[in-house]
């Protein structure tokens, strides 16, 4: 399929959108390498493991698990519950890609990721919306894909030679802040990211990163029930 001029910069735009992101990507993806040399991995699986998982938060899971020895199938469990989150993320965007033919819907999926899900979900959500939402989110994919690797590579080769004192933790935080800051556009929204919050923080103790999907789900119902009881209120 060939692209048109617009959807080619609609594409770039979308690369253009994801760069300030990397300030987070960069330091996560280097922990998550580091991680998996500490964890005695061989060089070859810590280089594939992200290219099969491609998300950060299960991959350092399955690590932690594979250090205390773990079942494989409790692995396996355990990614998938941690990336539970990406069905309501593609149910969220999937209303914007009806006309996008099926062979490229592989390819979406498996880059989808928190930020592209952000920018491309706050992009679509814009008055004017976006005439082309593949090229778009292709955009805000495909940087975050070779940064990813890139550093995550990195991170192996360095393995547990970054001193503690460079700070890499901040990354994982400042990841996530950055997708939800412009995500945050109205009240129902604000009320949605608080209830998460809180909900993640308070169920921390729970195996399996469960506390983020019942974050996740508690968020979404308390922004819809905030936004169903402002419209029955009186004008």
């Amino acid at each position: 399929m060939r692209w048109c001029d617009e959807e080619r910069d609609t594409f770039l735009e979308g690369v253009r959108a994801s760069l300030p992101l990397m300030l987070g990507v960069i330091p996560f993806a280097l922990i998550c390498g580091i991680a998996s040399m500490d964890a005695g991995l061989p060089v070859w699986q810590a280089l594939v493991i992200p290219l099969v998982i491609f998300a950060g938060a299960a991959q350092l899971a399955v690590t932690h698990l594979f250090v205390i020895g773990a079942p494989a199938m409790v692995m396996v469990v355990t990614a998938l519950v941690i990336n539970l989150r990406f069905v309501m993320y593609s149910a969220s965007i999937a209303p914007h890609f009806r006309q996008v033919p099926g062979r490229w819907r592989p390819l979406l999926s498996y880059l989808l990721s928190d930020q592209a899900f952000a920018l491309s979900l706050t992009k679509f959500n814009q008055r004017e919306g976006c005439r082309y939402p593949l090229a778009y989110t292709l955009g805000t994919g495909v940087p975050v894909f070779f940064v990813w690797h890139l550093f995550n590579g990195l991170g192996v080769l360095l393995g547990a030679g970054v001193p503690e004192s460079w700070g890499l933790d901040f990354g994982v935080p400042l990841t996530f802040m950055a997708l939800l800051v412009p995500a945050v556009q109205d009240r129902p929204t604000l009320v949605a990211a608080l209830v998460s919050g809180i909900t993640a923080v308070g169920a921390s103790g729970l195996p399996y990163g469960l506390n983020i999907i019942f974050a996740a789900l508690l968020g979404v119902g308390g922004g819809l029930l905030f936004d169903a009881k402002a419209e029955r209120r009186p004008a």
